[in-house]
């Protein structure tokens, strides 16, 4: 029994055929088929029902999918932990949220590479709540949110703090500046229903802020799309966002007391604990870095079509 026996059919499962499994691995469907029936044939059994036409498992096959599964990822965990990082090649599905992606992502991306040159990044850019789905389902390997969680499943550890701001648009807020949150709750909020808005609502409730929401989205775009329209305030990652404030897009209000810095953390599962993620997690607090955007991400010039 080899590795590229159980690969196959641990993948062919995976995937659910036979041509899916070949792509993945990088080889010709005729060989993902002679693998899966040299196992077959050393087990004695058949791993996969021939009378459908689809890649079903047998009783026997799921069982020992399950022990494909255990063994690869050991494979795996032996060559992280012994072998030299240069040799390393395995993929790392990564969730992230939308304004990591915008800002530092890419510089993680870079410091992955120069110390595990052949690890593949395959980000995930989605909002908090549904890459927790994701993580628990394993189809990411680890995630960096803002740390709203608290789940005995996971090891969760921070890799940095945000500063959060108030912002609307030019002349919504009439009060003068600065103002409290009492004041504040005149306005309608347009609120992030994601880990920055599951965070914030505890503190809300903690400080007595009853805020009157008016719409809520898991996109920061989206958010800020709406308080440059002028239909209420939200709160964003600072500075991140000067630009709009820069081109009269926005304002930035002066409001006590202040909101509290947003701690973030990078979140995998206890069974994927190991060097690798440690490196991970040291690389994304040293990259862990709000204050710009990327170059491309900027307001649209108004000659612009």
């Amino acid at each position: 029994m080899t590795f590229k026996q159980l690969e196959a059919l641990f993948w062919v499962a995976q995937l659910g055929g036979f041509q899916a499994a070949s792509l993945k691995l990088h080889t010709a469907q005729s060989a993902i088929t002679k693998r899966i029936q040299e196992l077959e044939s050393q087990l004695d059994v058949e791993l996969f029902d021939r009378s459908e036409r689809s890649a079903r498992l047998t009783d026997k096959g799921y069982q020992l999918v399950s022990y494909a599964k255990r063994l690869l990822d050991l494979r795996d965990e032996a060559v992280l932990q012994v072998g030299n990082p240069a040799i390393v090649e395995r993929t790392l599905k990564l969730g992230v949220t939308e304004l990591t992606a915008m800002t530092w992502l890419s510089t993680l991306i870079a410091e992955l590479h120069a110390v595990y040159p052949h690890v593949r990044v395959e980000p995930d850019v989605d909002a908090s709540v549904n890459l927790r789905v994701k993580l628990l389902a394993d189809e990411i390997d680890l995630m960096i949110v803002p740390n709203a969680f608290d789940d005995a499943r996971f090891v969760t550890e921070p890799v940095g703090e945000a500063e959060l701001v108030w912002m609307c648009k030019p002349g919504l807020v009439v009060e003068q500046q600065p103002m409290n949150l009492s004041e504040l709750s005149r306005y309608p909020m347009l609120a992030n229903r994601s880990g920055p808005g599951m965070f914030l609502d505890r503190w809300f409730t903690s400080v007595g802020f009853k805020p009157q929401t008016h719409m809520t989205s898991n996109s920061i775009v989206s958010l800020l799309s709406l308080a440059v329209a002028g239909l209420g305030v939200t709160y964003v990652q600072s500075p991140s966002f000067r630009h709009l404030v820069d081109a009269g897009l926005l304002q930035q209000l002066d409001v006590t007391p202040a909101l509290p810095l947003l701690p973030y953390a990078a979140v995998y599962k206890t069974s994927r604990i190991s060097d690798f993620m440690s490196t991970v997690v040291r690389l994304s607090a040293q990259c862990f870095q709000f204050s710009e955007m990327l170059p491309i991400i900027g307001p649209t010039p108004r000659h612009a079509t």
